[in-house]
């Protein structure tokens, strides 16, 4: 069995910190700015609901099924949104990123493709994945269309897959990135990064 536990992944503009209770308040200034509860093709939760959400997401790391993370601007030192590994099967070993999300003004600017380096690094490199896993809503097309840009394959579509909070029923596309395609991802990742950096 591979160990997948609790880490602290440090990247050029973001860092991913193992999600506590203390993540809290930075969390709901996050959710806040851009109002991203409001988003109906995603799942962000409250103001009011987040110290459900992170008692959620603690309580699937304890049963082993997913590893959380709180993600930290590094250049503010702010809290902008979270991200996971879940639905991890430690014996293949293979996980799903997902359940991410990230502050409006972080968004477009860096955050979203360092939390996803860092994420496939540790996974490919340190965990010894074969595969990595990506699942979104079919009608968030701008997920899709981020997840695509990774270099992930689109596996299918699983139809009626799940309900969403108000209960309709939602199509998932599931994408993937293999073992083997991980070194031409992440040169592209690197080098969508390095275009951000100052001259």
């Amino acid at each position: 069995m591979t160990l997948i536990a609790p880490v602290t992944l440090d990247g050029r503009f973001v860092t991913l910190e193992p999600l506590s209770s203390e993540h809290h308040d930075g969390l709901v200034d996050a959710a806040k700015d851009g109002e991203l509860w409001k988003l109906w093709y995603t799942s962000v939760p409250t103001p009011g609901g987040m110290a459900a959400e992170i008692d959620r997401r603690l309580g699937l790391q304890e049963q082993g099924s997913m590893l959380p993370f709180a993600t930290r601007l590094k250049a503010t030192g702010k809290l902008i949104g979270m991200t996971t590994y879940m639905n991890i099967d430690a014996a293949t070993p293979r996980v799903e990123i997902g359940s991410t999300w990230n502050a409006a003004s972080a968004q477009g600017r860096g955050s979203n493709p360092d939390s996803k380096l860092l994420l496939l690094r540790h996974a490919f490199e340190t965990l010894g994945c074969p595969a990595v896993e990506f699942r979104t809503h079919w009608l968030n097309h701008q997920s899709r269309e981020a997840i695509a840009r990774l270099g992930a394959k689109q596996d299918g579509v699983l139809r009626n897959h799940s309900r969403t909070s108000d209960g309709v029923l939602r199509d998932t596309v599931v994408f993937s990135i293999l073992e083997h395609e991980w070194p031409a991802v992440r040169t592209g990742l690197e080098f969508r990064l390095a275009s951000r950096l100052p001259k």
